[in-house]
C-alpha cells in the first residue's frame, strides 16, 4: 500500500533593509525549494516555497528571518497538495 505524499506550497513576504535588497535576494535564491517572484524598491520580496512537509516551510522561514538585514518574514499563503503515489505509478 502506497502512502500519499504531500507537497506544501507557501508564499512569503520578506521585508529587507532596502540598501541590502540584492545580496539578501541572492541568499534567498540559494536556498533549496525557494523562488523569488518579485521585489520592490522598499525592500519587499515575494518568495514561493515548494516543500515536502510543513517542517521544511517553518525551517526555511526561520533561515530567511535570521539572514542579516532581514527585518521580518510573513507567511501569506500555505496550501497542502496530497499526491497519491499509487495513482502516479499507474499512469
Amino acid at each position: 500500500m502506497a502512502f500519499p505524499q504531500e507537497v506544501h506550497i507557501s508564499s512569503l513576504v520578506v521585508h529587507v533593509k532596502p540598501a541590502y535588497l540584492e545580496p539578501v535576494k541572492a541568499q534567498i535564491a540559494a536556498l533549496p525549494n525557494a523562488e523569488i517572484y518579485g521585489d520592490s524598491e522598499e525592500g519587499k520580496v515575494v518568495v514561493v516555497l515548494e516543500t515536502e512537509s510543513q517542517g521544511y516551510v517553518t525551517d526555511t522561514i526561520d533561515k530567511i528571518n535570521n539572514l542579516e538585514h532581514v527585518l521580518t518574514t510573513f507567511l501569506v499563503f500555505h496550501q497542502i497538495e496530497h499526491i497519491d503515489a499509487q495513482s502516479e505509478d499507474d499512469s
